[in-house]
């Protein structure tokens, strides 16, 4: 993949669409990319013996219009991130990203995820590891703290550690994560939000690039973290309200967005449902990630029901039944 010239990550990550499993594939992505052009967009998490020892192309393509686009990878053995990110650098991402804060039971039993803020030293010798592999800037996302964690002590002395390993951007989830007791979900939800401390993080280290996750649900709500962060991520509601997140992202960096209305992004992408379904895929590895694209709006009940049910194997017929829903055909 040959790496964008005209975005770099760092400036993208103003916004940023978090790595979400089962949900940010390439179809994600690529819908994703059509309404921002500038939003910073991430891959899956993708655990580094996965890259060594799996396909290799499966778990790591993805279409150069994605751009910038960053992967995030899973572990904690430094050689084996150290290996994985060799590999990856010939795909071209524009960052590489450790995954500090995932705190599933899987990811635990291999040692990786949100149980690393336990073991900082560890932290930074996996970044140490992966810079030394990576022509592009690797970065960490992670908590606030774990389980008993004072996050007020726990948090500033992590980030020491990592920033003396070189790292030098950071997105922190506003959250503890319970490792025991709550389900991934659950401490996605259940555990306060702690965006003050997050915010004193930016005072207290402005030599990095800090960016604050957790519980961002609107345009608004990110451009009030922008006046102390300098980034901002957004996962669930970028997701499942793509329009409202996205739609006017671009005005973020002085741009004009590409569209002034969802469904004259609803019929750009019929375009991209053709050329999919013409090689053999079906609609719904696509349309399931626009279901929210009209949220709020007229017609969406029936744009999201007709996606839904026809889906799986829809034709482009089902897919103009549903934008005839939302009156899409008036923007054409």
């Amino acid at each position: 993949m040959e790496r964008s010239n005209e975005n770099n990550a760092k400036a993208a990550s103003r916004l940023s669409v978090a790595p979400m499993m089962d949900w940010t594939d390439r179809a994600c992505r690529g819908f994703h990319r059509l309404l921002s052009r500038r939003a910073l967009l991430y891959t899956e998490m993708v655990t580094a013996p996965a890259i060594i020892h799996g396909d290799r192309a499966r778990l790591l393509d993805y279409d150069a219009a994605e751009h910038p686009v960053a992967l995030q990878l899973g572990g904690s053995d430094p050689a084996e991130l150290r290996e994985a990110t060799r590999i990856a650098a010939d795909w071209g991402y524009d960052e590489i990203n450790l995954n500090v804060g995932c705190p599933s039971d899987r990811v635990q039993s291999g040692c990786f995820g949100a149980v690393l803020m336990k073991t900082p030293a560890l932290v930074a010798d996996c970044v140490a590891a992966m810079q030394e592999a990576s022509p592009v800037e690797v970065t960490v996302k992670c908590r606030i703290g774990v389980d008993e964690h004072a996050p007020a002590e726990v948090l500033p002395a992590f980030l020491d550690t990592i920033a003396a390993a070189g790292v030098r951007r950071v997105t922190i989830h506003a959250r503890k994560a319970w490792l025991q007791g709550l389900s991934p979900r659950e401490n996605r939800e259940i555990p306060p939000l702690d965006y003050p401390l997050v915010h004193a993080m930016k005072a207290a280290f402005p030599q990095l690039h800090l960016s604050i996750n957790g519980g961002i649900g609107s345009a608004e709500a990110a451009s009030k973290h922008l006046e102390v962060m300098d980034g901002v991520m957004i996962g669930r509601a970028a997701y499942h309200e793509p329009w409202a997140i996205l739609g006017a992202a671009d005005r973020l960096w002085g741009d004009e967005p590409r569209f002034a209305e969802p469904a004259e992004a609803a019929l750009a992408m019929r375009e991209v449902i053709a050329r999919h379904l013409e090689t053999g895929g079906r609609m719904h590895q696509i349309t399931r990630h626009m279901l929210g694209l009209f949220h709020g709006r007229p017609g969406a009940r029936m744009w999201k029901r007709i996606l839904s049910e026809r889906g799986s194997a829809g034709t482009l017929d089902d897919y103009d039944a549903a934008l005839a829903a939302v009156g899409a055909q008036e923007f054409a």
